[in-house]
């Protein structure tokens, strides 16, 4: 019998949800739109997968004379009303050889997380169907771990802000990107690469990021065989082999309107970025240009973001890249690649992914990341931070 670990307060995430007394109507406040023609099958295939998931605000006018610090005109009704894409609450968590986990294949990507010493993993698989995945750990740690499938966006929040109330899929779109909304305090809705509310009461109020490393599952594994991972037996009806998207991934379409698309680099490109909190600026590195610049299946890139230096760390193999600062107890580290490894300069020690020093001196430290670093498509990137610096090798 495989163990199964549950987190310290889980409940199924649409029947416990609180009900609320506003509800759902796409009609004055957002404009809605239908699909580009290229992609409206596996469009139409997700909304219907997902109406029969509708929560407790369905049918309701939830967004009837929205009070909002962006345009309205350039919210979307994405398909689905609110809760119609339902987001998860303390899912059960098990074991990598679960036949709960089995659903997962090697290439397929996580988000990852450490916790208390232990590694959690929740699968874009999840992301897919569900968008959100709101957890609750030991010690008052409530994050919401939130994945965008139409910007390929893997943001982790802290979810204290928002009082630690539950996230929901609003089923509105901003910049083609996921719009969440507060359980407790419906009408504020929180857009993802923002990082902040954005209409309602909780307008302006930012929400603070959790580190999280993006993945592939056989990468993870690689760095920690214990992992727990979310399992399959949710209950909804979902496969969760199945990306419900089409091709879309491998196109440069969009399913909504999208103004001024950057055309250096293929729309999908999967990019670590760093942004700045004034919403425009930040730092780019596409994942093709780390792979280009990579010594073997390894690379390093720096500069400058957020008020210091910051280093990436790339590993083909896992398909990942995670950036940190790059010092020790205030002292500033320098790395090099040599022959597939990544050493500092100054002991040659050799650090691995996720900033963990595995052989010479410093074995066994870590790095501290930069909590608001996080993958995304190129698009999206330069869409919401037009002024972001593109890193060249």
């Amino acid at each position: 019998m495989h163990a199964r670990e549950t987190l310290p307060t889980p409940h199924a995430s649409m029947e416990d949800a609180p009900s609320a007394p506003l509800a759902y109507s796409p009609a004055r406040s957002v404009r809605t739109i239908w699909p580009l023609a290229p992609l409206l099958p596996a469009a139409l295939f997700l909304i219907a997968a997902c109406t029969d998931a509708s929560g407790p605000l369905g049918g309701t006018d939830l967004f009837a004379n929205l009070q909002c610090s962006i345009p309205v005109s350039d919210l979307f009704a994405g398909g689905p009303p609110p809760d119609g894409i339902p987001a998860l609450l303390n899912p059960t968590f098990v074991q990598p050889e679960d036949p709960a986990a089995s659903y997962l294949l090697a290439g397929d990507r996580i988000i990852g997380l450490e916790i208390g010493g232990q590694a959690w993993a929740i699968p874009h698989n999840i992301g897919w169907w569900h968008e959100i995945v709101n957890l609750d750990f030991p010690g008052g740690v409530n994050l919401a771990v939130t994945y965008c499938p139409l910007t390929g966006s893997s943001l982790v929040f802290d979810r204290g802000a928002a009082g630690g109330a539950d996230f929901g899929v609003s089923g509105v779109l901003f910049q083609n990107n996921l719009v969440l909304f507060d359980r407790s305090d419906p009408a504020s809705l929180w857009m993802q690469m923002m990082r902040e509310a954005r209409c309602g009461p909780a307008d302006g109020t930012r929400l603070a990021m959790h580190a999280a490393i993006e993945t592939t599952w056989a990468g993870w594994l690689g760095l920690h065989p214990d992992t727990r991972v979310v399992g399959s037996a949710i209950g909804m009806g979902r496969n969760y082999r199945q990306y419900p998207y089409g091709n879309y991934e491998q196109t440069s379409g969009l399913l909504f309107p999208q103004p001024g698309i950057d055309l250096r680099r293929f729309a999908k490109e999967r990019t670590l970025g760093i942004p700045e909190d004034d919403g425009s600026g930040g730092l780019l590195f596409p994942f093709e240009a780390l792979r280009d610049a990579a010594d073997g299946s390894v690379a390093v890139a720096s500069g400058q973001a957020r008020g210091g230096e910051v280093v990436v760390f790339w590993d083909g193999n896992a398909e990942g890249a995670m950036a940190f600062r790059p010092e020790l107890d205030g002292e500033p580290l320098g790395f090099r690649t040599q022959a597939g490894r990544i050493l500092d300069l100054q002991t040659g020690t050799e650090w691995r992914l996720d900033g963990l020093a595995v052989d010479g001196v410093h074995a066994g430290r870590r790095l501290a990341p930069v909590p608001e670093a996080y993958v995304a498509f190129w698009f999206a990137w330069t869409a919401f931070h037009p002024e972001a610096e593109l890193w060249q090798p």
